[in-house]
């Protein structure tokens, strides 16, 4: 009956004829099914939705703008570029985003959680550290900043909490644990952000710059790069700049407009130009003048009295670690303070030397 009932079917549809089922001229009353009460939420449901609650109004919604021509009109237009997640740093109206987000943009807008949008300025950018901070002149009663943690005490295995605007969408929670810790990322600069926090709390496009937060609504990272399976999307392997780091960065960036690092006082040479010589290490172009390198007899590169070229130091190691390139030797660098002394390893010519050089911040 089924194979008879199905060929009619077929040869009406074929003949260009709708089949119309049959209905009951008296169908019994319907009525909505019975909704069971569910009780209580659990614990950590309630933990959750309490920690989204009062950690949301602090992220914000950024918007990248770059400026088009309408020939039409003969005026300039701001056009969106891209989008991303920032958090509200403190009550002054100052936001915490990525440097990546805001790379390429002319001027930049923050939507705050009650979409109130307000125009952005860059106050400062670590791109080595792919953090930026932005200044709005919102209402303070508009702005609640988070609440700041450590990251030096996180554990594998602890619940984190991510907000953010993946793919547009805002005032998105995730949720998962950290995977691993101490891991290293490329900044867009080429240089290593070290003691990256890896986490499996899903981090789209879109969620860069936003914060990552522990189970007490602490920040604790910012969401920074995903791990780059070929989609675009998460898979399950997100990665935020720890807090510590940012917690240094984000007050020199408010007051300086950048970071303020000792330095030994040098020039470097260009690394194409030290590998074409065949050199591994940093070479010495110049020495700036009343700094640490001056004063403890550096040289630059220069040339002799007949013209010829006559090579700097080049420096081959920073306190007995090796140093390959300019990358390194910030790396050496990384965590100094103004005054401290290192020692560097430098051939002068055929010539190996020790020599001690205080640091000092120039300019």
């Amino acid at each position: 009956m089924v194979v008879v009932l199905a060929l009619f079917a077929g040869l009406l549809i074929g003949l260009g004829l709708s089949l119309v089922w049959p209905t009951r001229l008296h169908a019994p009353a319907a009525s909505p099914r019975i909704v069971v009460p569910r009780g209580d939420l659990a614990a950590d449901e309630k933990a959750t939705i309490d920690l989204f609650r009062e950690a949301s109004p602090s992220v914000v919604y950024i918007t990248s703008l770059a400026r088009a021509v309408d020939w039409a009109r003969l005026s300039v237009m701001e056009m969106p570029q891209g989008t991303g997640s920032g958090f509200v740093w403190d009550e002054r109206g100052y936001v915490v985003t990525n440097f990546h987000v805001i790379q390429q943009a002319e001027s930049a807008e923050v939507r705050l959680a009650d979409h109130s949008a307000w125009p952005a300025r860059l106050v400062g950018y670590e791109a080595d550290k792919d953090l930026a901070v932005l200044k709005i002149d919102a209402p303070r009663e508009r702005l609640k900043p988070l609440l700041v943690g450590s990251s030096k005490d996180l554990q594998v295995g602890q619940k984190v909490f991510a907000i953010g605007n993946p793919f547009g969408l805002d005032q998105t929670l995730t949720t998962g644990v950290i995977s691993a810790l101490g891991r290293q990322i490329a900044a867009v600069t080429g240089r290593q952000i070290r003691g990256v926090i890896q986490t499996d709390a899903a981090i789209n496009p879109g969620n860069s710059g936003g914060p990552l937060l522990d189970s007490a609504g602490r920040l604790i990272g910012v969401n920074t790069a995903i791990y780059n399976a070929g989609s675009g999307a998460s898979v399950g392997i997100g990665f935020a700049v720890p807090v510590d780091t940012v917690n240094e960065i984000v007050p020199q960036l408010i007051t300086h407009g950048r970071v303020v690092r000792p330095q030994l006082g040098i020039e470097m040479a260009d690394e194409v130009l030290a590998r074409r010589l065949g050199l591994q290490g940093v070479l010495v172009l110049d020495v700036v003048e009343g700094g640490g390198a001056a004063a403890a007899g550096l040289r630059g590169t220069g040339r002799d009295r007949f013209g010829r070229l006559r090579l700097g130091d080049l420096i081959v190691a920073v306190d007995g670690q090796p140093v390959r390139d300019a990358n390194e030797l910030k790396d050496r660098l990384e965590g100094k303070r103004e005054g401290e002394t290192v020692t560097l390893r430098l051939f002068r010519g055929d010539q190996q030397a020790d020599v001690k050089v205080r640091l000092s911040v120039l300019g």
